[in-house]
């Protein structure tokens, strides 16, 4: 599969709970899709994270409603559910299969990750797999440095040679401080997309 440029086609791919989507995801994807050249993004909500099983996360409905309503006009972004359609916790190798499957490899895939995520890396289910099926893009997070990614590249062979670090945006906004507001009442229209945060507002969202 080619762009219009002749070039691969280059698909990003943000996953997480998205409990609530936010603006900071958002700038995350722009300056990516911006920096890399990426023809789509795929936003894709995660089921059950086996890393935050010690937290009751948001239904699944209410997740994806929010998430189809932040992107609904942005061009070339699209929402797949994958994730949650798919029993058992939700792992990104079986996620970058289905989706190299999907493009039958004629794409390249770019997946988007958080500086504070690249440490737990090797933890993650097939890591040297992860970096045989996609590019790795990490961009920074306030108040997180970049890890030592030499030491890394020990642990996870390959890593130096898939991995794009990226060093904006640097936007503090977290989804737990949006849910605290919204719990104490405080405004979130700053946050989160308008279309969002009314949708907080009508389902009762996050009040405790």
């Amino acid at each position: 599969m080619l762009n219009g440029s002749g070039d691969k086609y280059k698909v990003g791919i943000l996953g997480g709970t998205f409990d609530p989507v936010h603006n900071a995801h958002l700038a995350i994807v722009d300056e990516a899709r911006l920096q890399l050249e990426l023809d789509e993004v795929v936003f894709v909500p995660a089921g059950q994270p086996w890393m935050k099983s010690d937290r009751v996360i948001t239904a699944a409905e209410h997740r994806v409603a929010m998430l189809r309503l932040a992107i609904a006009d942005k061009y070339g972004f699209r929402l797949s559910t994958m994730e949650i359609d798919r029993p058992g916790p939700s792992y990104t190798v079986d996620t970058l299969k289905k989706l190299s499957n999907e493009f039958v490899e004629l794409a390249e895939l770019f997946f988007i990750i958080g500086w504070d995520s690249l440490p737990y890396l090797p933890r993650w289910k097939e890591p040297e797999h992860i970096i045989e099926l996609c590019h790795l893009v990490a961009l920074p997070r306030p108040g997180y440095s970049l890890p030592d990614l030499d030491a890394l590249d020990k642990k996870v062979p390959g890593l130096l040679r898939r991995i794009i670090i990226l060093e904006r945006p640097q936007i503090d906004i977290s989804a737990t401080e949006i849910r605290e507001r919204v719990a104490k009442g405080l405004d979130i229209s700053k946050l989160v997309p308008q279309a969002v945060a009314e949708y907080i507002r009508e389902k009762g969202l996050y009040r405790g």
